[in-house]
This record gives C-alpha cells, sequence and structure tokens, in this order.
C-alpha cells in the first residue's frame, strides 16, 4: 500500500465507491467506514473497509435461512472439536534399539483411535456446555469468514461476554477464536478481538498485545475508561454513541441534546481530541450510531461502526458534502491535562460517573443474554438431531 493511502491512524481509507455524491461517500473521504452488521448480502451492498459482529447481530443473522449452513458447519465441527478432546492421548512405544527389528513388517500403518458417535442427549450438563461453547465460537468465527471475503481490513469477533470480570478466561477465548481463524488460513493481523472495557478486560488486552494479537475494547461510556484502554495501548475503542444519548434522555430529561449538545457526540470529540493530542495509537471508533446528525457531527473520527438502516438514510442525502468537525489543526486551541489512569483511578471514576458505569453492566448483561439465546437455539438443534 502506498503511504498516500494510509491515514493519520495508520488505518487504510475505505474503499470509494463509483457513484452520485451523497453524505456517505463524503464521510468516506474523512472516517473508516465500518459496517456494523452480521449479514453478508449488507456487507456487499456497502462495501465497508472493516466490518464488526456481536451476539445479537450473529443472533439476528442465525435467523435467516440463507445462514443456515454456517450454523451446520459450525455443530459439526463444534462437535469433532469436542470428540478429539476426550480421546486419550496416543504414547508411540519407545525403543531401546532404533535399529528395526527382524521381524517388524515393512510400512507399519499407524492407525487412528476411533471416534465414538456422538449423542449429545446423552452427554452431562456440564460435557452440553463445553459442546455448545465449542459451536459458538465456531459460529463467531464462520461469520468472521465469511465477512472477510468481502472487507479488505479488520473483522471484530467478540469474547462471550460473561467473562467481562475474568482477566484470565478472556485471555484463553481471545487465544481460542484466534487459533480458530489461523486454522482457517487467516492471519491474526486481520482480527480484532472484542472485549468489554472493564478493568479486568483491559488489562486482558494488555497482555493478549504482548502476543500480537489486537483488540477492539467496546463499551466504551467514560472519557477515563477510554485513557485507561489508550494507555494500555490496545488497537481500537468503541465509544458506543446512541446508549449515551438513551441514558441522558431517559435521566436528563427536557435538555437540547441536538448536534454538538448530543453527550455521546461530546465524549467522543474530547476522546479523539486527547488521543490525538498525546500521540496515542489507539483508533477510535465511534459506535452505535443511528442518526444522521451523530455521522456528520463526528466526521473525521477515525472510524465510524454503522448500522444497516443509517447507512441507507446516509447514502440518501444526494449532493450531500460533509467537512469534518475532528480536526487536527484544532488541538492546538486545547487545554488539555494529560491524566494517568490506574486500576484505583479508574474505578474511582467509573464510580463516579452513573451514565458510564450502567449503560458497560447493561451492555454486558444484554450481549450474554444474546449469548445464552443463540446457545439455546443451538441446543435444541442438537437435541433434535439425536432424537
Amino acid at each position: 500500500m502506498d503511504a498516500a493511502e494510509v491515514q493519520h491512524d495508520g488505518s487504510s481509507p475505505s474503499k470509494k465507491v463509483k457513484s452520485n455524491p451523497n453524505a456517505l461517500n463524503s464521510l468516506r473521504d474523512h472516517t473508516v467506514v465500518v459496517a456494523d452488521t452480521g449479514k453478508i448480502n449488507d456487507i456487499q451492498k456497502f462495501q465497508p473497509q472493516d466490518a464488526t459482529t456481536n451476539p445479537s447481530l450473529i443472533l439476528e443473522a442465525a435467523k435467516l435461512p440463507e445462514y443456515q449452513a454456517l450454523i451446520d458447519d459450525a455443530i459439526q465441527k463444534g462437535i469433532k472439536a469436542y470428540q478429539v478432546s476426550k480421546q486419550p492421548v496416543q504414547k508411540q512405544p519407545k525403543r531401546t534399539n532404533s535399529r528395526k527389528k527382524k521381524d517388524e513388517p515393512e510400512n507399519q500403518e499407524i492407525v487412528e483411535p476411533e471416534i465414538p458417535q456422538f449423542n449429545f442427549n446423552t452427554l452431562n450438563p456440564e460435557e452440553q456446555k463445553s459442546v455448545i461453547g465449542l459451536i459458538t465460537d465456531q459460529l463467531s468465527v464462520n461469520f468472521g469468514l465469511e465477512i472477510l471475503k468481502l472487507v479488505p481490513g479488520y473483522v471484530s469477533t467478540e469474547v462471550d461476554a460473561r467473562l467481562s470480570y475474568d482477566k484470565q478466561a478472556t485471555i484463553d477465548k481471545a487465544k481460542r477464536i484466534i487459533l480458530l481463524y489461523e486454522q482457517a488460513g487467516i492471519s491474526k493481523e486481520r482480527i480484532l478481538i472484542k472485549i468489554a472495557s472493564t478493568w479486568e478486560g483491559i488489562q486482558a488486552a494488555k497482555a493478549l498485545k504482548k502476543e500480537g494479537i489486537q483488540c477492539n475494547m467496546t463499551l466504551i461510556f467514560n472519557y477515563h475508561q477510554a485513557l485507561a484502554c489508550a494507555q494500555a495501548g490496545v488497537r481500537l475503542i468503541s465509544p458506543f454513541v446512541g446508549r449515551i444519548l438513551d441514558w441522558f434522555t431517559k435521566n436528563k430529561s427536557g435538555e437540547d441534546y441536538s448536534k454538538q449538545n448530543h453527550p455521546g457526540v461530546k465524549l467522543v470529540t474530547s476522546i479523539w481530541n486527547s488521543f490525538k493530542k498525546f500521540k496515542y495509537d489507539t483508533i477510535v471508533m465511534a459506535a452505535s450510531l443511528r442518526l444522521v446528525d451523530e455521522a456528520t457531527e463526528l466526521c473525521g473520527c477515525d472510524r465510524m461502526t454503522i448500522p444497516i438502516k443509517l447507512l441507507n438514510d446516509l447514502q440518501s442525502l444526494e449532493g450531500t458534502v460533509l467537512e469534518p468537525k475532528l480536526r487536527l489543526e484544532n488541538l492546538e486551541k486545547l487545554n488539555i491535562e494529560k491524566v494517568n489512569v490506574d486500576e484505583k483511578t479508574y474505578r474511582w471514576e467509573m464510580n463516579q460517573d452513573a451514565m458510564g458505569t450502567e449503560k458497560l453492566n447493561e451492555g454486558i448483561r444484554k450481549f450474554a443474554q444474546d449469548l445464552e439465546t443463540l446457545e439455546n437455539v443451538i441446543k435444541q438443534k442438537l437435541t433434535q438431531n439425536n432424537q
């Protein structure tokens, strides 16, 4: 890639779709556009640079008939992985003499152990849970593999949200996801492991970076939470613009939250300004976008992960030319204090931020609930297959 094709955050620009000028194409001139969907057809239509998935999006896509082959494949591979894990390790007999014995047959065939027939209904609850976990990991990767055929950049694949407060379990799950991608021929350089931005999650991402595994820290609702991610050296953060507005309109109604007064827009702007001023390498990707004004007011942000409805809305605004609102030249006018965020600072600042604390925990619960719903769909399939 030519140097001219690389943006200041180290990312490559979105694909430019040759068509009539509209707000979406204009946005692409200043911001990398990422598709927030698990549906392959939508990605084909909008040709984003990257794509993100989560249990909620995969659950929605998994209900559609066109994706049943991905589910069936995940079930087959998950079952096989479980069966292989239960096979005893075959030890080769030791020889006291390295020379071939006189009566030893030529070209002796090594017999692989026979894998017993699988019956999900005969497994105990813990064994069933293990099988379903292997299948859901594979299903997330299957969707990611299909998406990677269509995008030139990253795909984000999420770690089980129920592990959000367990550093080591998050690391182990991330490594398993990367292993599944590598077994399919995909380099870890194209994958972002998506982790909830708890303190434990941030420390897991810091450890994973040392092993060359990059992360997308999701569910960002607080300035100090974002700084903790940047200071841990993570690749990318996802502040949730729309969900921030949800909290303020519910808890502090009657205020003007349009355009520059939008609390989600204000948070992302302050994070972006700080990251650029202090030269943090972490990419800022605005997420949970729903309104055209949210996208236009954050034009110039490193990335935006945009749902399909909003992509359609932006594309329909023909003749619209956007100017970046987030600009490096504006940094000279800003007086920003540099703050180092350790664990005590992180926990105190989150404690002081009712919105940040409530929305982080709510987001973790919602992703966990959708994953459990997906697991129940898979369990039902497995139970019916063995009847």
